[in-house]
């Protein structure tokens, strides 16, 4: 069957309720477009895991601030649409900010402990935006299972939190991150990097991976951990300015002293325009 480009609401509720009549499973890939090699993953594995693969393509204004990029955030309607057909998506779900955001709209969702961690501190009604919407969409595509890149670890670990609070019956699958050849990790954002930021900003992965290393050589301690990254960023990455670089829980997103248990080492690097996010799981 070819995919069908819907714009509606009514149109995606109508569409996933038909299949699960016919008892079709759906895998849901929530997306805000400008496909690279991290989207076609999620599409290709969501293939994997259900009958159906609806792709949402919505570039979501509640999640940016004030001063960030949502006018300028990269699209290509006409590319994306082809690259959903390609990697088997059977419905590509392109609504418009009206379509979900009733003028008079005051409803939201949020796990506001977990959302003001990390990124949430430079971008406080960010996690607030994707919760919200992600809920609408999981509520009109009632999907089985949905799908995020592991690269937004605190995106997801939110989204999980709040699935398991409020009962959704959907199953969140994490994707692992797919890198360029040189580490960085891939994401719509990096078009921003001029070639001199391009050229440095792998450095970010391989400072995590020295974290990791050292952890697998028996250092536990969160703060020297994170003092040798810093150390090493320090002379390989100058054009990079901190964020945040923090070694925390990986369920709960909580600061930790010592590697003992589940633990990832996040971090969120500025490089010119672009910022820039990225994790490694040390434990």
């Amino acid at each position: 069957m070819d995919m069908q480009i819907l714009s509606t609401a009514n149109a995606l509720a109508d569409c996933c309720r038909s299949w699960h009549r016919e008892g079709k499973t759906i895998a849901l890939v929530p997306t805000m477009g400008y496909y690279h090699e991290g989207h076609m993953a999620l599409m290709d594995k969501a293939r994997t895991l259900a009958d159906r693969v609806v792709v949402s393509l919505f570039v979501n204004p509640t999640q940016f601030g004030p001063n960030e990029d949502y006018q300028s955030y990269p699209r290509d309607m006409e590319r994306d649409t082809a690259i959903a057909r390609k990697h088997g998506a059977d419905a590509l779900f392109a609504p418009t900010p009206s379509e979900l955001y009733a003028p008079d709209a005051g409803t939201w969702v949020e796990v506001p402990e977990m959302g003001q961690l990390l990124c949430g501190v430079s971008r406080p009604i960010h996690f607030r935006g994707v919760c919200t919407v992600c809920s609408k969409l999981f509520m009109l595509s009632q999907a089985d299972y949905a799908l995020f890149g592991n690269k937004d670890w605190q995106q997801q670990a939110i989204i999980r939190r709040m699935v398991r609070d409020l009962f959704i019956p959907v199953t969140i699958v994490g994707v692992p991150i797919v890198r360029a050849e040189d580490g960085l990790a891939l994401s719509s954002r990096n078009v921003y990097l001029t070639e001199e930021e391009r050229a440095q900003a792998p450095e970010i992965y391989k400072g995590l991976v020295y974290a990791k290393t050292m952890v697998e050589h028996g250092e536990t301690r969160a703060s020297v951990l994170r003092e040798a990254v810093l150390r090493r960023w320090s002379s390989t990455l100058p054009l990079g300015r901190l964020d945040y670089l923090q070694v925390i829980d990986s369920a709960s997103l909580e600061q930790i002293e010592d590697v003992c248990g589940p633990a990832t080492m996040a971090c969120a690097i500025r490089m010119g325009k672009a910022r820039l996010i990225d994790n490694i799981q040390l434990r």
